[in-house]
């Protein structure tokens, strides 16, 4: 039975990985799973608990636990053989923090392989090097273990979107208000706070460019003119833009998963790469977006 770890620890614990495996498999997303107990997780596990009336609380207790699954689930860490592509994936030396070097370069990739598994398999960097510790990432044929979070397809259309800046968390809602997933999200700050409101999707782009305009948006570094940044992971807004009918704002990923909910966003709401993907397998234009105390 999974245990409550309250004391912190820099270390990753399998039964909190399991937990968070379990969480993201339901669409209740912990962020990273990264088996740490930190905000995010706890933060899931109340949504968790909330959804099944297990009560007002983010501990895995017992209950939680046996409503979770846990004792009888299985395959959390599985085997991945790096591919040939993987292997000859063209990574970007670094990505620079200046808009401007950003916008001359012909794509934000990932930076090193160890970045781009651990994205692609909803996990730390850290947790990815703790199963794998000292093997090639790069070898063509070569086996690594990763953990099993991926979701199946989304279950069904979402009807509603809310935006909860109280608990940070992005809620899905379906028809007859039944709940198809949540995620933790950064919304806004107390510099550029997100709207209030109900506004509409009115598009989604997958794979986008970034319109940097400093008269509009804010302003980053001595950047003072329009720039247009190439798409990639390691776009200011993911690998998804869901553009909301309020102009600027949007439900975007981000490049760097593991800030989520940790910091603050010029307004819009941040997710990880992921998560945007699979919300914006459910939603369409004219989905409304109901941001929420």
């Amino acid at each position: 039975m999974a245990r409550d770890l309250r004391k912190k620890t820099t270390r990753p614990a399998p039964a909190i990985v399991k937990a968070q495996v379990l969480l993201s498999r339901r669409g209740i997303s912990p962020g990273l799973v990264d088996g740490l107990d930190g905000e995010n997780y706890r933060k899931a596990i109340t949504q968790f608990r909330r959804q099944e009336m297990l009560g007002e609380a983010d501990a895995m207790d017992p209950k939680t636990w046996q409503a979770l699954g846990g004792d009888a689930a299985g395959d959390i860490v599985v085997e991945y053989k790096i591919s040939a592509e993987d292997s000859a994936h063209n990574f970007a030396k670094r990505i620079p923090r200046d808009y401007a070097r950003q916008a001359a370069m012909r794509r934000l990739a990932y930076t090193s392989a160890r970045e781009m598994l651990a994205e692609r398999f909803h996990m730390s960097e850290q947790l990815l090097v703790a199963l794998n510790p000292r093997t090639n990432l790069r070898k063509a044929g070569g086996s690594i273990f990763v953990i099993a979070a991926a979701r199946v397809d989304p279950p069904g259309s979402a009807q509603r979107v809310e935006a909860v800046k109280g608990t940070g968390r992005v809620v899905v809602y379906g028809e007859a208000d039944r709940i198809l997933a949540s995620f933790p999200a950064t919304i806004g700050s107390g510099e550029t706070p997100s709207p209030q409101g109900e506004f509409r999707i009115e598009r989604v782009v997958r794979n986008p460019t970034y319109h940097y305009d400093p008269e509009k948006n804010f302003q980053q570094g001595n950047n003072t003119r329009k720039l247009v940044l190439p798409a990639g992971p390691n776009n200011p807004v993911g690998t998804v833009w869901i553009a909301l009918s309020r102009p600027t704002f949007g439900i975007h990923g981000t490049p760097e998963p593991s800030r989520v909910s940790k910091n603050s966003s010029h307004g819009c709401v941040r997710l990880t790469n992921w998560d945007a993907e699979y919300l914006a397998a459910m939603v369409k234009p004219g989905v409304p977006v109901r941001f929420v105390d």
